[in-house]
Formats: structure tokens, sequence, C-alpha cells
């Protein structure tokens, strides 16, 4: 029997509304913005800028997991840490940051967002699938399950 890989604790699925279908390979930066807790201890392996992540949506627009951002400029070295390593140093609440890349979805002057961004606050030991609906002029999003 397969097994299917369990998602990240953050999840989140685009849906173009103008075609009426999922919004296939557009990049999706996760950011950990804030932590409420002073004692949180992150992996080593974290760069001391924070935990920032990267993914791309799938055939069926959606991002079930993440890999560490690495920058066009970073010099060589591949950071090794997931969405859990980040959230065994965190206790309480934290702010997270989504930013999708609209712009080159739609393309360059084909939409009035060339991104969008969703700021939002997670509870200690919660799940969240973030869910984006998007056209060239107008976005709605909202928690989903």
């Amino acid at each position: 029997m397969a097994t299917t890989p369990e998602k990240d604790r953050i999840t989140c699925h685009i849906l173009d509304t103008t075609l009426g279908q999922p919004a296939r390979s557009v990049r999706v930066k996760l950011e950990l913005t804030t932590s409420t807790s002073s004692t949180s201890t992150p992996s080593p392996s974290i760069p001391a800028g924070g935990a920032v992540f990267e993914s791309q949506t799938d055939e069926d627009g959606r991002i079930k997991s993440w890999l560490p951002y690495s920058s066009e400029t970073s010099s060589g070295e591949v950071p090794i840490y997931t969405l859990e390593d980040v959230f065994g140093g965190i206790q309480g609440e934290s702010r997270w940051t989504l930013r999708f890349d609209t712009e080159s979805y739609f393309g360059k002057d084909k939409t009035f967002f060339p991104e969008v961004v969703v700021v939002f606050t997670v509870a200690e030991g919660q799940r969240y699938h973030v869910p984006l609906l998007l056209a060239p002029y107008s976005y709605s999003t909202y928690r989903g399950s």
C-alpha cells in the first residue's frame, strides 16, 4: 500500500477565477515574519535572517510542501531545514507571510497586482490552508480547511 506524504503545516491553493481552473506553476515564497515566543530556538541550520521557504504550485494549483529558499546571490551552500524544524522552535503564536508571484503567472503589465502578499497568524500546533482566488485585477483569500 502506497503512503501519501504528509502535508506541511502551512499549505496553499490558487484558483484562477478568470479561467475557472487551478493556477499552475506559480512561484510562492513563505516567510516567518515574527514569533511571539522569546524562547524560540530554531534549528542551527536556519539562517540568522529567519526562515524563508519557496515552492511552485502543482497541476492542481496547490502547494503541499516547502523547500528552504536559496536566493540567486547565495554562496553555494544549500540551506537544509524544514518547516517542521522551524515550528519545533516556536512556542505560542507566529506571524507568517505568503508572497504569490502573480506577475510571472499573468505576464508583465497584464495584472494590477504583480505580487499578492498575505500576512497571517498561526496558533501553536495548528495547521493552515490559505486558498487564493485570483484574477488579473482582483483577488480574495481566506483560511481554508
